[in-house]
């Protein structure tokens, strides 16, 4: 099982020894940095499954602006906004953003370890399901033009007759088709295939 990991980011010395001996006496592994700026410099690659604990209050570059700098790069990681102070708006952009909790210092262990616990299980379905991702599109690249023509309207419910008016083609060809889809889609039938695609969208 690969291990779970918490990116600590906050100017306080002291906040930041707290919580490292707590996470790691909890088996996580802790990277800390002093500041959002020490975290970008670092050119980070995330090691998931994990989550960023971010302070809001910094100088220089805030929490909320390192939040926006990851949202706007596409990088996606469960974040947990803590502070001893914040305007109430700044807790609102933060969620709005997509942070998962905002604790006030001083915080409870306990709900600290709560918060993580859920961005981590949040983190792993994500990564489970890009990974998914991948693997179907992979499958998808490897039909022809019209095989993947009547994929999408496979997905769409039709079957070989209405496949077949929709391309111009006969039945019985799109029936070819069909099974070339499902052999390389790797599974036997139609359901099997809804059922792979379910809550995925296909590359188009």
């Amino acid at each position: 099982m690969p291990l779970e990991h918490v990116y600590l980011v906050d100017d306080n010395p002291a906040i930041r020894l707290h919580l490292k001996a707590l996470l790691v006496s909890k088996g996580y592994g802790v990277h800390e940095f002093d500041s959002a700026q020490a975290f970008l410099d670092g050119q980070i690659k995330l090691e998931h499954p994990c989550v960023l604990v971010l302070d809001m209050r910094m100088p220089k570059l805030r929490g909320l602006d390192l939040q926006k700098h990851l949202n706007a790069r596409d990088i996606f990681v469960p974040i947990i906004f803590i502070s001893g102070e914040s305007q109430h708006q700044e807790i609102i952009d933060a969620m709005k953003g997509g942070a998962i909790e905002f604790l006030w210092k001083p915080f409870k262990s306990d709900d600290m370890l709560s918060a993580i616990q859920r961005g981590i299980d949040l983190d792993t379905a994500n990564e489970n399901l890009n990974q998914r991702k991948l693997e179907l599109y992979s499958l998808q690249s490897s039909l022809t033009r019209q095989e993947n023509k009547v994929f999408l309207l496979m997905l769409k419910g039709l079957g070989n007759k209405d496949t077949g008016k929709e391309l111009g083609i006969f039945s019985d060809t799109a029936k070819k088709y069909r099974a070339q889809v499902l052999e390389k889609m790797q599974v036997s039938n139609l359901r099997e295939l809804l059922a792979l695609w379910q809550g995925i969208e296909p590359e188009m």
